[in-house]
């Protein structure tokens, strides 16, 4: 029953993906779905893509461990998602357009500055492929410990699996297939965060008297800075801003951060109840891997059948992360890397193709990276968060809202945030134990103002945002 409520799920999302592929004619809607996201599907897209198997895994797993004490690094989340949607989102899609219709963010910082040469270009798309290497690694991670808790399948041949039908329904239908199957799988894992949950209370009030973990206030300044400071990463996702750059309109932007931030809002409570029941329930033993346990909970309340729809739910969260992840990293090597060293200008269709087939090399990478059954969810996507947040934050902000960014001061930032994020992380002790994201944001968003000032750019006007 497990088997065919899952496989019901796959068939669905396969038939998207075909869906898109009929309707993919261009470079521009394999990579940005020809611009004509609606307010549902930018906010859920963008939504299901954020959070990932960390929002199913990785945040009840730090609940389950910490208490309430966790929940800080969701309240920073919150606060950043909604500054971004808020203060990024509209301008970035106007100012892509306006940047000679920029299909990435490579491409779009790269103009934003005028910068004709290759370095800014280039290291952009170096650290696109580096971080999202480690963070597609940590979605198959998460797929492999769904499928071998849930089906009884070995590690490794499970990482393999969620891997082939990740790339196969990807490489298929680009960004179309990724967003219409984004909402399904959005709406997924809401109803699993509520859900089970809710029948867990229930089952806890029935049989024994719940020992939850309320208290807060437990964790070390330091520690609780390093969690709200997650909320800065949102301004450099590359996977979350396509989804702006990739809307219908501006005023399909405003629509969708209400959707956006009530799904992320409900999504959150329910991951961290998850983690508090569990707290209850897994008392003796207490559970090996924290990160599985809304699986646990799954397997102890519900029937094979349901079983199987929140296995879906749990690898809609895994799939919507990774497939977004792999079509920027593709944009990186074909429209920022090969693009710009051809001499001839290619048909979209040849574009097309080898951007599917630079998805399925980036994503091979990536297997191996996840053939590691001890890595943790949580801690790969928070060094990648960290590194996107750091090199490409700063940068979007100023690239909209300050207009003396220079060559050599978004050049300067970039390098800034990706030395700062690996020097701060291989450090230990004291002030080292700050989360990386944020010394590295600041050394950057100071290095980008400061070069800028003392080596001025050739002036250009803040972005005009008509809708």
């Amino acid at each position: 029953m497990i088997w065919a409520s899952f496989l019901t799920y796959l068939m669905v999302i396969f038939l998207l993906g075909v869906i898109a592929y009929r309707q993919t004619n261009s470079v521009e809607d394999y990579l940005l779905g020809g611009r004509r996201l609606g307010s549902l599907v930018a906010a859920l897209s963008a939504g299901a893509s954020d959070m990932s198997g960390w929002l199913m895994l990785g945040l009840p797993g730090l609940i389950y461990l910490q208490g309430l004490d966790g929940a800080w690094l969701s309240l920073g989340l919150l606060t950043g998602a909604y500054v971004s949607w808020r203060f990024i989102a509209a301008p970035l899609r106007s100012a892509a357009i306006a940047r000679d219709n920029a299909l990435t963010i490579p491409e779009f910082l790269s103009r934003a500055v005028n910068d004709d040469g290759f370095w800014l270009r280039g290291l952009s798309s170096l650290v696109i492929l580096f971080f999202y290497t480690i963070y597609t690694a940590a979605g198959l991670v998460a797929a492999g410990k769904l499928f071998e808790q849930f089906l009884n399948i070995p590690y490794q041949w499970s990482v393999v699996i969620g891997a082939g039908i990740i790339f196969t329904y990807t490489s298929l239908g680009g960004f179309l297939a990724a967003s219409w199957s984004d909402v399904l799988q959005g709406l997924l894992m809401m109803l699993a965060l509520i859900c089970i949950p809710l029948l867990a209370w229930i089952d806890l009030e029935q049989s024994v008297s719940p020992n939850l973990n309320f208290s807060i206030g437990k964790l070390p300044s330091l520690t609780i800075v390093s969690s709200l400071a997650w909320g800065l990463g949102y301004f450099g996702q590359p996977h979350i801003l396509t989804r702006f750059m990739a809307s219908r309109s501006t005023q399909t932007v405003h629509r969708a951060r209400r959707i956006a931030m009530l799904w992320m809002l409900t999504s959150m409570m329910g991951a961290i109840a998850t983690g508090l029941i569990s707290q209850a329930i897994f008392i003796d033993p207490l559970l090996d891997e924290p990160e599985t346990a809304l699986i646990q909970l799954t397997q102890l309340l519900l029937t094979p059948a349901l079983a199987g729809l929140v296995l879906a739910a749990i690898m809609a969260a895994v799939m919507s992360t990774v497939d977004s992840q792999l079509l920027v990293c593709s944009s990186a090597i074909v429209e920022d890397l090969y693009k710009y060293f051809r001499k001839e200008k290619a048909v979209d269709a040849q574009m097309i193709w080898l951007s599917r087939v630079a998805l399925i090399l980036v994503g091979l990478v990536a297997l191996l990276l996840a053939f590691d059954p001890d890595s943790s969810v949580l801690m790969l996507v928070a060094y990648a968060w960290a590194g996107f947040g750091a090199t490409f934050g700063p940068l979007i902000l100023l690239s909209l809202y300050w207009p003396s960014l220079s060559v050599v001061g978004a050049r300067s930032g970039l390098f800034a945030g990706l030395l700062g994020v690996i020097l701060w992380e291989n450090m230990a002790g004291g002030i080292f134990e700050l989360y990386e994201l944020l010394p590295a944001f600041v050394f950057a968003m100071a290095i980008s103002i400061g070069f800028s000032l003392l080596f001025p750019g050739k002036g250009r006007k803040k972005p005009a945002y008509e809708p």
